[in-house]
């Protein structure tokens, strides 16, 4: 019983391993490529908008003898406004994107550092603080190179967040299968 256990578990590993690869392979024609990375995430993400928004003029239909219907559906037009928008317009829909983002973590990296700030008598604030200096850093490159790094920085993070995703997955992956070698 456990043999078999033991099978099905190896033969995850593997396809962790192989998924760990593909996501570094991707990692790296997104980073080699970032422009058209960049384009297919912001497509991406229309779709999920729109469909978002669907979803929620749906609900609101589902749900219009209760209170609230008119909100439910503007909000579900909205969303499906946005998806059609960036659908259509979608190096707009990019520097929107990577304006919001370099807001986001500039805010992030602020408020990383008051939480390293206020944790810093904790083992590790010290990472914690690094983090939010790094994040901050990134944001106000980002802020500062907007629009001219538009159509490049989503598909170049991207890219990077699929390397270091790829490289999480294929350590744990390969830890797991050495663990397991020396248990049998």
């Amino acid at each position: 019983m456990t043999t078999g256990v033991n099978n099905d578990l190896k033969q995850g590993l593997n396809g962790s391993i192989a998924i760990g690869a593909v996501l570094i392979l991707l990692g790296i024609a997104a980073i080699a490529f970032p422009v058209f990375s960049t384009y297919a995430a912001e497509i991406w993400i229309s779709w999920i908008i729109l469909f978002a928004g669907i979803s929620k003029i749906v609900y609101a239909f589902q749900t219009r003898n209760e209170d609230g219907f008119i909100w439910k559906l503007l909000l579900g037009i909205l969303y499906t406004a946005t998806g059609f928008f960036l659908l259509f317009y979608p190096l707009e829909g990019i520097l929107t994107l990577t304006l919001a983002l370099g807001i986001f973590l500039l805010v992030e990296g602020v408020f990383e550092i008051i939480l390293a700030w206020q944790t810093r008598p904790q083992r590790g604030w010290g990472i914690s603080l690094a983090n939010g200096i790094t994040t901050l850093l990134l944001g106000g490159l980002i802020w500062f190179e907007w629009p001219i790094n538009g159509p490049f920085a989503i598909g170049l993070l991207v890219g990077i967040s699929l390397i270091f995703t790829g490289f999480a997955r294929l350590s744990l992956s390969l830890a797991t299968r050495s663990a397991l070698g020396k248990s049998s």
